[in-house]
């Protein structure tokens, strides 16, 4: 690859990009406009939160305006300052309107929906303490006020409530303080209010607090009367004391907020460019000719790729920018304001160290994103078809960068191995100050990154060399004739879309099955014949008849589609029973150190103790290991390693056939760990199909591997600490049944690396793909 090409081609991409007045809008013009309108926008939401005050209606006021002796709770037809604990501007949003006309002694003026609600209310007997009508019937015209929006919240004292908190006063100074009437005695007074309305919950909040200070203050004035320490009904009060610095609060709030603002717009600036850079250049007919020009494949990729990633760099950093500038000034309008908890919304600019983390993780994700916004864009037919490919794309990174801002997500390794989730829960340490938690997990965040950048720009090369992909015609969907047309003209074997779609195909077909068998599985826990009528229903119904049904469907050559159209060697099958028995050490090695990297969780655990449970109500072990070593293999080979692995193998590449199979098998397992394990012994599984072509070897590796598992774990779980002491010890560790001795997994990696070198040796049947494929590769290796 001649980087004086790249040059040329980026150089030739950028001032083609530069002259489209769309593009320079998206980037630079589009934030200079928005942000300042967000802006205005925030400083009238700080406006409304000053002036807007929350309308209250209070009826029955006179049942505690009659009685001097209780502290104040309306005072100057508004609520009484002491009650809002020195914080007027939780008294100033909250606005006292008509209900009573004895209210704290004035006369409130109301409207006419207000004096309905109000007159209904006060009316209403079925509000005694001793009634037993629904509020509902007597608080109809308050309901409709609500609903109405002409108040936010009802406060409804009951009748004789005033009267019974005062023979309640009277009863505990005369028995002094031995007694008091309980709760249950005294009518309570409620608070109405509109969830669908959230300026009624908010109302209704600060309502709640206030009236929570008002009953504290009845409560110490009932002590006092009756000579009882204050003391003695709260002896101690709780004083959370907060030791993050305002700095470290703020840090930890843009820690959050910043590498998804980040991202977001790192992937809408590559995306839009690299439509134009590929779909539209189809359109504009101009690809013909750079594809005729002397640059190779890769250096045409290379060189669009630099321009995407410019352009996706410089969107991102504009947008961050632009909005930390505006938001320096809408911050400032909002300090003053006070939350629901009633403690002053305080929050200033993120500090300036971040920025210099945020622009050293764009550069990785930015190649990532452009990488796979190449991809795509390649595959599109025209500029239209090109936008159609954004949502699909951004629905399948959005969850990765949310998952960080998930309450309890902390960085760790488990998390650190996932792309671009790592990436963001480094970039929160980093922000937070956590320097040396983030040395830590350093290395796995930046590698894993580079793999994926590696293999996203190794998918959009593949893309610009599949001449079908980059000259496809247009057609218009007829699904009547395509489905007529995947029948009658079938193809030897299934192609990618095929093999792809039946994934989907079984993930869908499993899920409504295991919700279906969810509802009767907590009755029937310890019944032997349903548990094996569900592992009989998951297995043939869900995994290999759907395999089955569209071998039969769309291809003409059904053993061959299914690897069955050969018998193996006697020298291939030994091979084949010696590296299951090699491997399964290495499996459960692998898979100890992914449940300490994933710890399992409750859920988790419980879902084993059920299954060990089962395990247990086997009659005998040949039982058991046809029900979960034999049936599983062959149902899961004929899917995976058969029809799945057939249609895949048209991408191209063996290796990207063999990954992708595999990461499908794993997502056929309930848990993530077995998932995970999975995947890897699936990997094992595909490249013994590729080379050897049979699927009978795959089963019977499948079946071997499970069957060790299941023969260990019956054989050996009752041996518990006495593994010293019995005859396995020579191989098993004290740590435990399940674990290998050191000397075991050396073998166990030699004797397998030894045969799968073997079967690379061997000669395979490549498809045309493949060959057209290494054709390409030897072309660039010469070149």
């Amino acid at each position: 690859m001649k980087w004086k090409n790249v040059k040329l081609i980026y150089t030739r991409e950028m001032r083609d990009q530069l002259r489209d007045r769309r593009t320079l809008f998206l980037i630079a013009v589009l934030p200079l406009l928005l942000y300042p309108l967000l802006g205005m926008s925030f400083f009238q939401v700080a406006q409304f939160l000053r002036n807007t005050a929350a309308k209250v209606m209070v009826v029955g006021g006179e049942e505690l305006t009659s009685r001097p002796w209780l502290p104040p709770l309306l005072v100057e037809n508004n609520f009484s300052p002491d009650l809002f604990q020195g914080n007027p501007l939780e008294r100033e949003r909250l606005q006292l309107v008509g209900g009573d006309e004895t209210l704290s002694g004035g006369n409130v003026s109301a409207d006419r929906a207000d004096r309905k609600a109000a007159d209904s209310l006060e009316r209403s007997p079925g509000d005694q303490v001793d009634g037993g009508r629904p509020v509902a019937e007597s608080l109809a015209a308050g309901a409709d006020a609500l609903e109405n929006s002409d108040v936010q919240v009802v406060i409804y004292f009951p009748p004789g409530f005033g009267e019974r908190l005062e023979l309640a006063r009277k009863a505990l100074i005369e028995r002094g303080g031995d007694a008091s009437p309980t709760s249950a005695e005294l009518p309570e007074p409620k608070i109405y209010y509109n969830s669908a309305d959230e300026k009624s919950r908010v109302a209704q909040l600060r309502v709640e607090r206030m009236l929570w200070n008002w009953r504290n203050k009845v409560m110490q004035m009932n002590l006092r009367a009756g000579n009882v320490p204050v003391e003695a009904a709260r002896p101690f009060e709780l004083q959370p004391q907060d030791v993050a610095e305002e700095q470290q609060r703020n840090a930890a709030v843009w820690s959050k907020l910043l590498p998804f603002i980040l991202f977001i717009w790192a992937l809408t600036g590559a995306f839009y460019p690299a439509v134009d850079v590929c779909a539209g250049e189809k359109e504009r007919g101009t690809l013909e000719t750079l594809l005729t020009s002397p640059a190779q494949r890769r250096e045409i990729v290379w060189g669009k790729l630099l321009t995407i990633m410019t352009f996706s760099m410089v969107t991102a950093t504009l947008n961050l920018g632009i909005m930390g500038i505006t938001g320096k000034f809408v911050l400032a309008q909002f300090k003053g304001i006070t939350s629901l908890s009633g403690q002053e919304a305080a929050l200033s600019m993120p500090p300036w160290v971040s920025v210099f983390w945020l622009g050293l993780a764009l550069l990785p994700v930015a190649a990532l994103f452009s990488a796979l916004c190449l991809a795509c864009a390649a595959f599109a037919r025209s500029t239209k078809e090109g936008q159609y490919y954004l949502m699909p794309l951004l629905l399948a990174i959005m969850p990765l960068m949310v998952l960080p801002m998930a309450p309890g997500i902390e960085l760790n390794l488990g998390n650190g191995l996932i792309p671009i989730t790592g990436v963001v829960l480094l970039l929160r340490a980093a922000i937070e100050g956590q320097y040396w938690e983030a040395m830590r997990f350093v290395l796995p965040v930046v590698g894993v990154t580079l793999v994926c950048c590696l293999l996203a720009i190794r998918w959009a090369e593949k893309q610009f060399n599949s001449e079908s992909v980059l000259f496809r015609e247009s057609e218009r969907l007829d699904l009547g004739r395509w489905f007529v047309h995947l029948v009658r003209d079938r193809t030897e074997t299934p192609n990618f879309a095929q093999g792809i779609f039946c994934v989907g195909l079984i993930l869908v077909v499993q899920f409504f099955v295991n919700l279906a068998l969810s509802s009767v599985a907590a009755s029937r826990e310890q019944d032997i014949f349903f548990f094996a009528q569900t592992l009989f229903i998951g297995q043939v119904v869900c995994i290999a008849m759907p395999a089955v049904l569209l071998a039969f469907l769309f291809t003409s050559r059904r053993k061959k589609t299914l690897l069955l159209d050969r018998l193996p060697s006697a020298r291939l099958v030994l091979a084949t029973v010696l590296l299951a028995v090699l491997v399964r050490p290495l499996g459960l090695e692998f898979a100890e150190a992914v449940i300490h990297v994933y710890p399992p969780s409750a859920e988790m655990a419980v879902h084993v103790g059920i299954v060990n449970k089962a395990l247990g109500l086997f009659p005998n072990l040949w039982t058991l290991l046809l029900m979960l070593a034999i049936l599983p293999a062959i149902c899961e080979e004929i899917a995976f390693r058969g029809f799945v692995l057939s249609g895949l193998r048209h991408v191209g590449h063996k290796w990207w056939a063999i990954g992708l199979s595999a990461i499908a098998f794993g997502m056929v397992h309930p848990i993530l760990q077995q998932q995970i394990a999975a995947a890897a012994a699936g990997v094992v599984l595909g490249y013994l199909a590729v080379q050897t072509g049979s699927l009978l070897l795959c089963i019977l590796f499948h079946a071997i591997y499970n069957g060790l598992g299941l023969l260990q774990y019956r054989q050996l779980a009752d041996l518990g600490d006495n593994i010293s002491e019995s005859r396995w010890s020579w191989v098993l560790s004290e740590s435990g049944p399940l674990v290998f001795q050191a000397w075991v997994l050396v073998v166990a990696l030699a004797g397998s690396g030894a045969l799968l070198w073997w079967l690379h040796c061997l000669p395979y049947q490549r498809t045309a793909e493949e060959q057209l494929q290494e054709a390409r590769d030897r072309q660039f290796v010469g070149a």
